[in-house]
């Protein structure tokens, strides 16, 4: 891979947390103001309006910086062209093992932070509890569809693929002196990062590393975007099955 600028692992952190912090801050704020709203449609809308814009802006400032034109160049650099039916290929297959480690890890995570879900989620309003379907179902048949669909939109592609350039890219290429850890680092700081869903932090980054790891070996962040994306593809239609029946 080619040697580039190094930002370091102290300014990586503040960069992601400062962002993703003043994001959920937001996403709180808003989510206790506007209760005619779901909560999930004001969290998709503040991350299309809010949160990806700034990781985009992060990584072309950072081209602009390096190469002198606003591109996706700081994320794609090292990148291999590989045949399209490989990176499927993977993706499938690490797609498989999310879905083995969903039924497996999750679960026991699950019962694991149980009682600290259930007091941290006592000091906010309803809407917050993802897991109540029945909230969702509370609102007009209008305002459930557009949540449904943002969500849908949101979730399986622009956050998927914003997320992937930025952290399996940008930020993979610009901590590379990390070396073999690099990979484990940034799916750490990627796990992380999710403040708005704080208790899946194992399960993420338990599925998250072997995809990160691929993508790296291979030098394909494709392999990983596809894989995220298939992930969340499946959580995002079994989410809107229930909602809707």
């Amino acid at each position: 891979m080619k040697n580039t600028t190094q930002i370091g692992l102290m300014k990586t952190t503040a960069m992601v947390f400062g962002t993703t912090g003043l994001f959920t801050a937001l996403y709180l704020i808003t989510g206790i103001a506007l209760p005619q709203l779901p909560t999930l449609l004001i969290l998709c809308l503040l991350g299309v309006l809010f949160l990806m814009p700034v990781e985009w802006f992060l990584m072309l400032r950072q081209s602009k910086i390096d190469y002198g034109k606003y591109s996706l160049k700081a994320a794609l650099i090292g990148q291999d062209k590989q045949p399209i039916i490989q990176t499927l290929f993977f993706a499938f297959v690490l797609f498989g093992v999310a879905g083995i480690f969903s039924f497996t890890v999750q679960p026991l995570e699950n019962m694991l932070l149980f009682a600290l879900r259930e007091r941290l989620l006592s000091f906010l309003p309803i809407g917050f509890d993802w897991n109540n379907i029945e909230y969702i179902k509370s609102f007009p048949k209008n305002i459930i569809l557009a949540t449904c669909a943002v969500y849908f939109i949101f979730n399986v592609f622009i956050g998927p693929i914003t997320e992937e350039f930025f952290f399996r890219g940008y930020l993979t290429v610009y901590n590379n002196k990390y070396g073999k850890w690099t990979p484990a680092i940034i799916t750490i700081v990627f796990s992380l990062y999710h403040f708005w869903l704080p208790f899946q932090n194992i399960f993420r980054i338990i599925i998250f590393l072997p995809m990160a790891y691929i993508s790296y070996q291979k030098k394909n962040l494709y392999i990983c975007m596809t894989a995220h994306i298939l992930c969340n593809l499946f959580a995002t239609l079994s989410f809107i099955i229930a909602v809707v029946n």
